[in-house]
């Protein structure tokens, strides 16, 4: 990045410092996209990041970051700061527990009583089953600056509560535009990564051969299109949400049904650590035979690590929403199971359906989808190539918006 004197300080609010795989794929990308965007605009923009470990968070990112729950020193932060950005993920919801809604919304509020504008980015809003938090977040969205959210239900939800359509912009989660790690790591550079790599654009792999991740890709999707002679890698991401677990009995009888079809080999890619690796052992115990042809990744500290642990597939079964959306982000055939309606969402924008619920799932239809996947992965890749690259385009535009908010908030 050019040098530049000239600073935007801007506090990042979310659920970030939990090693929570798909959030801090989130802040990631957030970061990247300010800091591109910060250089478009000729200014260097400083995150303050609220975590719930601080250390961590600012030693995985190279940032500045403060105890998200000790609201001095939040308070400090956003008095210091040019604005306070909300976002992204699934914030503004209460599926979770009654807590998540008012504290999020009390950050927005801080920001108003020191006066700093506030920021809505790519969230998915909802589900908000107590309709008494409707005029609150209709409140907050009408104060903010800008507001993003991350699909077209989280808009109508928003509606809903009164907010004008025309206060909402539909934007892609911000993890669509996140690259691959460069070779040798480290906070700096995966933060400079997006700058230099952008959104990635190209067309599918079948057509470009070493495809959006280069010559390390090439090699990976050699193996991915047949190149060797062992059985396709299959990723796979459960996590616990029945109580009864019938849940994941029937996605460990939907692998298992796959895998009598056809060799493969099954790896469980745990996105919260501890919570998703109990889930994937209870899968794996129930798989019979196809146990024997399963593992599970380790769990990475680094959002991006999970990137490449995808990017390495041949078809990505998923719960998580952001195993569905790593998987859309390397073009990597993907096959979602749903327990949310942000699950249906994604997909819709990726012009797919849930190949099954956490309630029903036919097993015959998901082998055959999956082998279907795995065997002509290329016109997978041809048939969601623009909406892929759409969403990949347009995943940087709320840290413009903000920026440039920022920047005649202030007289430039």
């Amino acid at each position: 990045m050019a040098k530049t004197d000239r600073k935007l300080r801007l506090v990042l609010s979310g659920y970030y410092g939990f090693r929570n795989s798909g959030d801090e794929a989130v802040l990631l990308s957030i970061l990247n996209a300010l800091e591109q965007a910060g250089e478009d605009q000729g200014v260097f923009v400083e995150p303050i990041v609220l975590s719930g470990d601080p250390a961590w968070t600012a030693r995985q990112y190279g940032v500045w970051s403060v105890p998200r729950m000790k609201l001095r020193e939040v308070r400090e932060a956003i008095a210091a700061s040019d604005g306070v950005i909300s976002g992204g993920g699934s914030l503004l919801q209460d599926a979770t527990g009654l807590g998540s809604i008012p504290y999020y919304l009390g950050i927005l509020e801080m920001a108003r009583w020191a006066r700093k504008p506030t920021f809505v980015y790519a969230q998915g809003i909802g589900p908000v089953k107590r309709r008494m938090f409707g005029p609150f977040i209709a409140r907050a969205m009408r104060k903010a600056s800008y507001v993003s959210v991350r699909d077209g239900e989280s808009a109508a939800l928003l509606a809903g509560f009164g907010v004008p359509e025309d206060r909402v912009a539909v934007v892609p989660d911000p993890v669509m535009g996140l690259p691959l790690p460069p070779a040798d790591g480290g906070a700096a550079a995966v933060r400079g990564a997006a700058a230099a790599g952008g959104a990635e654009g190209g067309g599918p792999r079948a057509a470009e051969g070493a495809g959006p991740a280069g010559a390390d890709g090439a090699a990976e999707g050699a193996a991915r299109e047949g190149g060797t002679d062992r059985p396709p890698l299959v990723g796979v991401s459960v996590r616990f949400w029945r109580g009864d677990r019938s849940d994941l009995d029937r996605i460990a009888a939907a692998l298992a049904a796959l895998a009598r079809q056809r060799a493969v080999r099954l790896r469980f890619l745990p996105f919260h650590e501890g919570a998703d690796e109990d889930a994937s052992r209870y899968v794996i115990e129930r798989l019979g035979e196809a146990a024997a042809m399963a593992e599970i990744a380790p769990a990475h500290d680094a959002p991006q690590e999970m990137l490449r642990e995808i990017d390495r597939c041949d078809l990505l079964v998923g719960m998580r929403l952001h195993s569905l959306i790593y998987a859309a982000n390397r073009e990597v055939p993907l096959l979602g199971l749903s327990y949310d309606p942000k699950i249906d969402q994604f997909l819709h924008r990726l012009g797919d359906r849930p190949v099954g619920t956490v309630d029903a799932i036919d097993l015959q239809h998901f082998a055959a989808k999956a082998v279907q996947f795995i065997e002509d992965p290329a016109q997978w890749r041809i048939d969601h190539y623009s909406a892929i690259r759409r969403l990949k385009e347009e995943a940087a535009v709320p840290a413009q918006r903000i920026v440039e908010a920022c920047l005649e908030l202030r007289g430039r």
